[in-house]
């Protein structure tokens, strides 16, 4: 189905070529049905040129030469056809007969008029010759330009393709290096933390308070085993997974702790452990997260407590979780510091990035800041439903094609943007090679043809001027000629007409005088109607000039 745009645009090409051929038909003369049939056939042939470009071509050239209404129609179809005729050779035999048919009826009917002459034959040769093939090589060029930019478009979509390809195995690589030196040495170092914690726990020379404390110490290490493992898997896999407190995968530990809000309380409990008053705070109704909230709700609590305890030993904390009715906001506020830090604490810096990373990727917000009371505050609002899904996200992010892009999951390569469709650019594809020959000889087949017809049509304007200035005068001219002026002296000051584009007739010229001989010469000047042709004639007897007559024939 044609785009409303093309509809609008072809009737009105339809019907500007009608008004075209009415007009032609009554120029010529013709009957009022004669031309309106002329003029519906135009109309129709200009709808068909896109489906039927070869049979519609050859249909305008043997009409054009009886019916001028067909003219205008010529270099219409001859450009669509030079667009939409497969193949360079196909093309030429099309052109060359639909020309052929049209030279051969235009002689033909010039021939029943009995106004053939081979020079006339010539010249309309011409004019056809550029009425097919100038719109012809247009369109072929345009044709052959699409195709250009088309190919260069599915090379680019494929390097495209190939570097994305490239990067992703990179990264997968670099990310199973990551993996494999972590699960080396942080492993075996945390293996061995839990082994010699087990083991004092487990000794009767520790007392009780010792002996807990080195439980809570192996409680740590082997929950940052779990995280490990975790941390390990998704560099591995490209993925993450979290778990959410529900039942335990096939694979996994049973008394690994929850990564979700579930496991909130096993943070704080570790911490109270640790001699630090915590409290959770819980308001509203519980309402489900999608796993990346769930787990980026884990993040920010287990943050919030490394740096309560980092930056404020002794500190009360308090974790809040408020489900509200689009989001939960989780905070985690610890009170002023109580005694000043020992020695330096080690910080990447990078926990607070990671965590805003991981509410902006959810559609949430982190803040941090301190309180009124000198302590410190870091809350985030992530919301229940995922970004995949039909959300009201709390921030915009304009840096993050793939966080706008709803149809690309959190994380993924985005979608390489090509021009064309896959199984179209791929079949193309296939015979590149073959394709890429036939565009670079046609439009060297082209080039060559439009340097020759440029000059064709620059000779051919120069003859057709030399050819004018021997048969036509200006009006002063003949004013300028006297009769009794000898024969010698006229013919020096008047071009001698032997041309073949003298055309004038003996319909409606006065009669010769007896005895003379005369020549005629095309005015300049244009005729009272259509049909006449305004001449002079000059006849000369015994040498001299007795008569000049200006008159029109038809």
């Amino acid at each position: 189905m044609w785009p409303a745009g093309r509809i609008v645009g072809e009737s009105f090409l339809s019907l500007a070529l009608m008004l075209l051929a009415v007009a032609a038909g009554f120029t010529d003369d013709r009957g009022t049905a004669e031309t309106v049939v002329i003029a519906l056939v135009a109309g129709l042939l200009s709808v068909l040129r896109r489906g039927l470009p070869a049979t519609v071509l050859l249909t305008v050239a043997v009409g054009s030469a009886p019916f001028a209404g067909f003219a205008p129609l010529v270099l219409v179809v001859a450009w669509s056809a030079g667009r939409r005729i497969e193949g360079l050779g196909r093309a030429c035999g099309v052109f060359a007969l639909a020309y052929v048919l049209c030279l051969a009826l235009t002689a033909v009917w010039e021939w029943e008029q009995a106004h053939v002459t081979l020079p006339i034959l010539a010249m309309a040769g011409m004019f056809q010759l550029v009425a097919f093939v100038v719109p012809g090589l247009a369109g072929r060029y345009w044709s052959q330009r699409r195709t250009l930019t088309d190919t260069l478009h599915e090379y680019n979509a494929q390097l495209l393709r190939e570097r994305e390809m490239i990067a992703g195995q990179a990264r997968m690589l670099e990310r199973q290096r990551i993996a494999q030196d972590m699960h080396d040495s942080l492993g075996h170092q945390l293996a061995l933390i839990a082994v010699h914690t087990g083991a004092l726990e487990v000794d009767r020379e520790v007392t009780g308070r010792q002996r807990e404390a080195v439980g809570v110490l192996r409680e740590a290490s082997v929950a940052a085993m779990h995280e490990l493992r975790d941390v390990v898997g998704v560099l591995r896999d490209g993925g993450e997974a979290p778990r959410t407190g529900g039942s335990p995968q096939r694979g996994e530990d049973v008394g690994a702790p929850s990564r979700g809000v579930a496991g909130v309380e096993n943070l704080a409990e570790t911490s109270r452990n640790a001699g630090t008053a915590v409290e959770i705070r819980r308001s509203g109704e519980v309402r489900p997260l999608a796993p990346t909230a769930d787990h980026a709700a884990y993040r920010l609590v287990q943050e919030g407590l490394t740096n309560a305890h980092k930056h404020a030993p002794g500190a009360s904390i308090t974790i809040g979780l408020r489900y509200e009715p689009d989001s939960l906001v989780v905070e985690v506020a610890n009170g002023p510091v109580t005694e000043p830090v020992r020695g330096g604490v080690a910080s990447g810096g990078q926990g607070l990035t990671g965590l805003e990373e991981r509410a902006r990727l959810v559609g949430g917000m982190v803040h941090a800041g301190p309180t009124a009371d000198g302590g410190f505050r870091l809350a985030g609002v992530l919301p229940y439903t995922s970004p995949g899904d039909a959300r009201k996200t709390f921030v915009a992010p304009p840096d993050d094609f793939r966080a706008q892009n709803p149809a690309v999951p959190s994380g993924d390569s985005g979608p390489v943007i090509d021009w064309n469709v896959l199984p179209k650019e791929l079949a193309k594809a296939v015979n590149r090679t073959k394709r890429s020959n036939g565009i670079a000889i046609g439009c060297g087949v082209v080039a060559l043809l439009g340097v020759l017809l440029v000059v064709a049509v620059v000779v051919g304007g120069v003859f057709l001027v030399r050819e004018v200035d021997k048969v036509m005068i200006e009006p002063a001219q003949y004013d300028a000629v006297n009769i009794g002026q000898s024969e010698t002296s006229v013919r020096a000051e008047l071009p001698d007409g032997d041309s073949f584009m003298n055309t004038a007739s003996d319909a409606g010229a006065p009669p010769v005088p007896d005895g003379a001989r005369c020549f005629t010469l095309l005015s300049t000047e244009i005729g009272s109607s259509w049909d006449a042709e305004p001449v002079f004639r000059f006849c000369f007897k015994d040498g001299k000039l007795i008569e000049k007559k200006s008159f029109e024939t038809s």
